[in-house]
């Protein structure tokens, strides 16, 4: 009996008994610690409500990171910015174009011509034109593609830009004496080529048309021109571009480009119901004074969009930033 009773006390695995329930099952907790426990889980339940979002990602008890979705403000910014570059992009496209096919219609590649590219006014819409798409080209791709890298270099070169714009305003408006003497310097340079390039040919045209006028000074500036100079051999000695006319149209239809032959032959007081005797440089500061506020305007309204466009790359950055860290 006492064999039997040594035998029975022995703990066979599968005779086991549940008497130690309530020390070691997982389910039933002691009774002695429900109280720590529930502290320990109200410690824990705090810590992950007052925790960073980090730490709320890893006591998370499903392991997945929350959802933070782009805002109404933070998509019209995106496109906005996207839909302005891409405009410009387009301007740039067209103002290359055009300084491309200005070079290639006049042959300014020849080798004859080549030595002289660089003073072509066409060079000035290619340079023009390849800077700013390549500007807006970064602002446009940096915006749709989310790049702060682009959008970086984008608002690094506006804010130059903006920089160049107000220190040439400030220096415009100081040295207006050294610029005028620029200017007179080019005119007089364009009228010496007149015939030799079709682009001066075409500006000087323009200016004296639009603002009815005749040389840089005085209509007697067109004797520096091989082809109008009294000592030229051809039918244009003495004379002055049809431009200069007060009325260059025959009946008022045809163009008269004969009109302005020999008009350096004659006295002022003949010549002024004919041709117009004022230079062009007082004509352009007389439509500067003007139109001052207009022409403020215009830089002002240019400046903004330029500072603007800084501000909403700056805000786009920032919440491309924010949210690629809480992805």
């Amino acid at each position: 009996m006492r064999q039997y009773l040594t035998v029975k006390k022995f703990p066979w695995p599968w005779s086991r008994r549940d008497d130690g329930q309530n020390e070691s099952s997982p389910l039933i907790p002691k009774l002695g610690a429900a109280k720590a426990e529930d502290e320990e889980l109200g410690h824990v339940d705090r810590k992950f409500q007052t925790g960073t979002p980090s730490d709320q990602i890893h006591n998370s008890p499903t392991g997945t990171r929350p959802h933070y979705s782009y805002s109404l403000i933070d998509y019209f910014l995106k496109y906005f910015l996207f839909l302005c570059n891409l405009i410009f992009t387009v301007l740039g496209l067209v103002v290359l174009g055009l300084g491309i096919w200005g070079l290639v219609s006049k042959e300014s590649f020849a080798q004859e011509k080549i030595g002289s590219i660089g003073t072509d006014p066409m060079l000035i819409l290619l340079t023009l034109g390849f800077l700013l798409t390549l500007l807006c080209l970064t602002g446009c791709v940096g915006a749709l593609r989310e790049n702060c890298c682009l959008l970086k270099l984008f608002s690094a070169i506006v804010l130059v830009l903006i920089t160049i714009q107000v220190l040439f305003a400030i220096v415009a408006y100081i040295m207006q004496d050294q610029i005028e003497g620029y200017l007179r310097s080019g005119m007089l340079a364009a009228i010496a080529g007149y015939q030799d390039d079709l682009d001066l040919r075409f500006i000087t045209d323009e200016i004296q048309l639009g603002l009815q006028c005749c040389g840089a000074d005085t209509y007697r500036d067109w004797e520096l021109n091989v082809y109008y100079n009294c000592s030229a051999p051809g039918v244009l000695a003495c004379g002055v571009p049809a431009t200069c006319c007060v009325d260059p149209l025959e009946n008022g239809t045809v163009w008269n480009s004969q009109c302005g032959v020999g008009a350096q032959l004659l006295d002022e007081f003949t010549a002024q119901s004919v041709i117009f005797l004022a230079g062009c440089l007082g004509g352009i500061s007389r439509w500067i004074k003007q139109h001052e506020s207009l022409i403020g305007t215009v830089a002002v309204i240019v400046v903004g969009v330029q500072i603007l466009a800084v501000f909403v790359t700056t805000r786009l950055m920032e919440s491309i930033r924010w949210h690629k860290a809480h992805a």
